[in-house]
C-alpha cells in the first residue's frame, strides 16, 4: 500500500509511519511539485487539509484521505470533489483540548492577569481568589472533544451542561440540550466554551443579541472556529460589560490583522490557535487503526458526512 504524507511535519510522519508500519510505501515531500507527482500514484493520503486541497485541485483522486486536523474545512471548498472516503483527527485532542479550557478557567478564578498587572505596578495584591468548585459550565458542541473535555472538568467540581444538535441525556453532563435552548444556558453559567464546527449553522453564532444574555460575570472561551463569533458584536459586549472577559484561540482570519480590534479589546485575551495540536505520534496510531479497518471494508473512524459537513 503506498501513502502520502502532505504535511509541514512530513519527517516526522514519514518516520513513525515507517517504524511502525514497515510495510507500507510512504511517500512525501516539502517540494509541491514532487507531492503532486507522488498523488498520483497513492489512492491513501494522510495530511493536513490545506495541503491536501490544493493536491485535490490538481486533479488528483485519492481513495480514502485522512486528515491530521479535528476539522476539514478547506477539502468542503466549493469546486472539490467529495468522490472518496474522508476521515478526521478524531479521540487524540480531547486531554490537551481540556487543559487548555482549564488553564484559563483557572487563571480566570485566580486573576492571574490581574496579578500579573500588579505586579507590574508593584502593588502588593492579597485579594480573594475563587475556586471552581460549584462553577457551571456550557460546553457548546458536546461531541467527541466536548465529551471528553467535561469528564476532565468534573474532578474540579464543576456541573457541565452541553449543546448539541439534538438534546440527550449523556453522563457526566447535567444537561445535553438542543441548539434552540442556547439562549437560556447562557445566561445561567459561569463558563460558555464553544467548540463547535465550520457549518452553515454555526455561523455568527455568538452576536450581540446572544452576548447581552451572558452573565457579566461569565468568561467566554472560543476554542471552536472563528466564524462562529461576530467579532464587533465580542468587543462591544466586553466594553459593556455584558461578559467579564473572552478567550480567543481561532479567528476568522489567521493571523489576525493588525488593525483588527481583538488586539487591544478589554478583557480579550488571544492564544493564537494553540490549544489543541496535533500529537504526530497518537495522529499516526489514528490512522494505522483506519487504515485497517479500509482494508478490511470496515466503518473509520471520524468519518465525514460532506453533506454536514464533519
Amino acid at each position: 500500500m503506498r501513502v502520502l504524507i502532505a504535511e509541514h511535519d512530513y519527517p516526522v510522519y514519514t518516520q513513525l509511519l515507517r517504524q511502525a508500519a514497515p510495510e507500507l510505501e510512504v511517500m512525501s515531500s516539502g517540494d509541491s511539485a514532487e507531492l503532486s507527482r507522488f498523488a498520483a500514484q497513492c489512492p491513501v493520503w494522510l495530511g493536513q487539509p490545506d495541503l491536501l486541497a490544493n493536491l485535490l485541485r490538481q486533479g488528483h483522486a485519492p481513495q480514502w484521505l485522512q486528515s491530521t486536523w479535528a476539522g476539514v474545512t478547506p477539502l468542503l471548498a466549493d469546486g472539490l470533489t467529495r468522490d472518496y472516503r474522508l476521515t478526521r483527527a478524531v479521540g487524540i485532542f480531547g486531554q490537551v483540548m481540556a487543559e487548555f479550557v482549564l488553564t484559563y478557567m483557572l487563571g480566570h478564578e485566580r486573576e492571574v492577569l490581574a496579578r500579573l498587572m500588579s505586579q507590574v505596578e508593584r502593588k502588593w495584591d492579597n485579594r480573594s481568589s475563587q475556586s471552581l468548585a460549584g462553577r457551571k459550565v456550557l460546553i457548546v458542541g458536546a461531541g467527541d472533544i466536548g465529551l471528553s473535555v467535561a469528564q476532565f472538568l468534573v474532578p474540579f467540581g464543576v456541573q457541565v451542561y452541553g449543546i448539541a444538535s439534538r438534546a440527550r441525556t449523556q453522563a457526566p453532563f447535567v444537561e445535553v440540550a438542543a441548539m434552540a435552548d442556547l439562549d437560556r444556558l447562557v445566561g445561567e453559567v459561569d463558563y460558555v466554551v464553544n467548540l463547535l464546527p465550520n457549518t452553515t449553522e454555526t455561523h455568527d453564532l455568538f452576536n450581540a443579541e446572544r452576548f447581552a444574555k451572558f452573565k457579566p460575570s461569565g468568561l467566554f472561551i472560543n476554542v471552536g472556529r472563528g466564524v462562529a463569533v461576530v467579532d464587533a458584536d465580542l468587543v462591544e459586549a466586553l466594553k459593556e460589560g455584558h461578559l467579564a472577559g473572552a478567550v480567543i484561540d481561532v479567528c476568522r482570519q489567521e493571523p489576525l490583522p493588525q488593525r483588527h480590534p481583538f488586539w487591544t479589546a478589554w478583557g480579550l485575551l488571544l492564544t493564537g490557535h494553540s490549544a489543541a495540536p496535533t500529537s504526530p505520534v497518537a495522529m499516526v496510531e489514528l490512522f494505522l487503526a483506519n487504515l485497517k479497518a479500509f482494508e478490511a471494508g470496515e466503518p473509520l473512524r471520524g468519518e465525514v458526512d460532506f453533506a454536514r459537513g464533519y
